[in-house]
């Protein structure tokens, strides 16, 4: 009989361990119908307070409908549809965003701590792709009408090598993802990470760490 309990006791860690990650895995659940958020209230707490008196308009955007500007470095840009644009996505555990890119343009290497994303093409080709962490490269090309998924929390980017404009719809499993861009995080961050890190991390001079470091940061 004590052997019969310890296997019981066993099953039980394994699945309340299970059910703890798979909790874990996304953004916390709602205790209650709508929680639109108070963007300017206080106290913060892990998401937004809920404020009162919501309305239609609480849970509407129209910023998905107008394509972004890409006459930019990268020939991308990102128009997010999160908590902080919709304030009834909180504590609901999902958002969108829109990515459009011009001809060569490239959303670079990032990550999204908080959720996974997965991308429908509205036009033009991508080609996309993400890295495990055992830095396995997992890559494809998709066109309009297809759908490519990205794990949490890994590196992941997409490229339009067309002749065209194309555009993506993300969704993520979490009102607010984050975003931390490589480059960008490593190079503009404040205070700056020390160059001689980022010299031996990269193997590369420090007078080459400037420039990355100024060619990186914001005009």
């Amino acid at each position: 009989m004590a052997a019969f309990d310890r296997l019981l006791f066993v099953i039980l860690m394994v699945f309340l361990t299970i059910s703890f990650n798979e909790v874990l895995a996304s953004d916390p659940d709602m205790l209650q119908d709508i929680c639109v958020a108070d963007l300017t209230g206080k106290p913060k707490v892990n998401g937004f307070i809920c404020k009162e008196n919501a309305t239609a308009y609480d849970f509407f955007t129209t910023v998905l409908g107008t394509p972004g500007a890409t006459n930019n470095k990268q020939g991308s840009a990102v128009t997010a549809a999160n908590v902080m644009q919709i304030p009834g996505l909180n504590t609901l555990g999902v958002s969108l965003a829109r990515i459009d890119y011009a001809p060569d343009g490239l959303n670079p290497p990032h990550t999204h701590p908080r959720a996974t994303e997965i991308v429908f093409v509205l036009e033009g080709e991508l080609d996309v792709g993400f890295i495990t962490t055992a830095n396995v490269f997992i890559s494809k090309t998709i066109k309009k009408g297809e759908v490519f998924v990205f794990p949490r929390g890994l590196v992941h980017f997409q490229k339009n090598n067309g002749k065209v404009p194309a555009a993506v719809i993300s969704a993520f499993n979490s009102q607010l993802p984050g975003t931390q861009s490589i480059a960008v995080t490593l190079f503009t961050s404040t205070p700056p990470v020390p160059d001689n890190v980022l010299a031996k991390a990269f193997q590369i001079s420090i007078e080459e760490v400037k420039k990355i470091e100024s060619n990186l940061a914001p005009k």
